[in-house]
């Protein structure tokens, strides 16, 4: 399955008929998966539930699954169809999104297909289109994802919801982050720019700003106490350490929304075992240059098409068996000088059926792909045909 090319949530959704994963899952159970895999972070380093090998996958597409996922365990205990549960997913778009001019304007008009859903769940993601800017704040953007996922929940109830729901829980965030860096003794510019970006992702602003008490007001549900608390103890891992005023605030916060002691030591313990337990596949913003951020991002990228390809490639050249005889001749002679333009000729067509290595033919290709890196997921997934479902 290829998250970045058309089709892939209709063979999830075709792979979950088979093969369940939320089955007589407890929503305890539910946040704590969600939380391991990264997804209440917004640093996604495994599929919910280790479902499938995700090793080719870039962040961004485990990212889009484990959404799905997450969307897919909230609607569960209506037990209806695959074309309902679609549906239903953009109908709450349709409906937070009715009176403002939002991201998805462009595209909430067609018709209600997987398809459609599938530009709704790529956008909601990767929002910004400038890719060094979306680099450093995706992190941000997809930590407050979860809020759709809480969205979700309370529209089922009654097919309806409001932009305040939304706004109201954004806000809260807001509050809280900013209340948990402001504690301490002495902020950082990771700190500051953490505070930034949580702002720019911020999608309903609110025209009043919102107190600690009256912050804490509008955290009702469990998943909602959960999730605070962890974005809470998130922002103040920044700098790799929780000191004693941190620790202090954040018990004091996990008791004000009625959590037990040991869901708050829990959350305490876990932002340091996730970072450190996953620090070769997560950038933190702490001291990183944002340029060098791009180009970290691009070279994850870079590596995941490079795998694939090869992959691709080998398998084109078992099928083109004049290519083969003469790449077995080229070992033990040296070709003729038809035979080699008969190679080059080959080979060359190969690259063509693979658009995103054809770049590597130019001068000086090698660096130029980072730069057209936003195009990669439209060539290289719909010649591998990876989200075909067998009948």
């Amino acid at each position: 399955m290829n998250p970045s090319a058309s089709g892939w949530i209709k063979k999830l959704l075709k792979e979950l008929d088979t093969n369940p994963i939320w089955n007589h899952t407890d929503e305890n159970t539910f946040y704590d998966i969600l939380r391991e895999s990264g997804f209440i972070y917004g640093s996604n380093v495994k599929v919910l539930k280790d479902h499938f090998d995700a090793s080719e996958l870039t962040e961004e597409e485990i990212c889009k699954v484990n959404f799905l996922l997450a969307l897919k365990y909230i609607f569960e205990e209506n037990k209806t169809s695959d074309v309902e549960f679609i549906e239903s997913i953009i109908n709450f778009y349709i409906e937070i999104n009715a009176h403002t001019t939002s991201i998805f304007s462009e595209i909430l008009g067609e018709k209600k297909t997987a398809s459609l859903l599938e530009k709704i769940i790529h956008k909601r993601i990767q929002i910004d289109d400038n890719l060094i800017d979306r680099s450093f704040n995706y992190f941000i953007t997809n930590a407050l994802l979860f809020t759709d996922i809480l969205a979700y929940k309370a529209f089922l109830l009654t097919q309806e919801i409001s932009e305040k729901h939304i706004q109201h829980l954004e806000s809260a965030i807001e509050t809280i982050v900013r209340e948990v860096l402001n504690s301490k003794s002495k902020k950082t510019e990771y700190d500051n720019s953490l505070l930034k970006l949580v702002d720019q992702s911020i999608r309903y602003k609110s025209h009043k700003t919102l107190t600690f008490q009256e912050a804490l007001e509008f955290i009702n549900t469990d998943l909602e106490t959960y999730y605070i608390m962890d974005i809470a103890c998130m922002a103040t891992w920044g700098d790799l350490n929780i000191d004693k005023n941190e620790k202090t605030l954040l018990l004091k916060l996990g008791e004000q929304l009625q959590l037990e002691q040991v869901r708050i030591y829990n959350s305490i313990r876990f932002i340091e075992l996730f970072y450190k337990s996953n620090k070769d596949k997560i950038a933190l913003l702490s001291s990183k240059n944002i340029v060098k951020t791009f180009y970290s991002n691009s070279s994850k990228m870079v590596n995941k098409l490079i795998s694939r390809n090869s992959k691709r490639l080998q398998k084109e050249l078992m099928e083109s068996k004049e290519l083969m005889v003469l790449l077995s001749k080229s070992t033990v002679r040296d070709l003729s000088d038809e035979e080699q333009k008969k190679v080059q000729t080959q080979l060359l067509d190969i690259f063509k059926s693979i658009p995103s290595l054809a770049i590597f033919m130019l001068p000086g290709g090698a660096l130029l792909l980072p730069l057209v890196i936003k195009f990669i997921p439209k060539l290289l997934p719909s010649s591998f045909d990876d989200n075909r479902i067998e009948e």
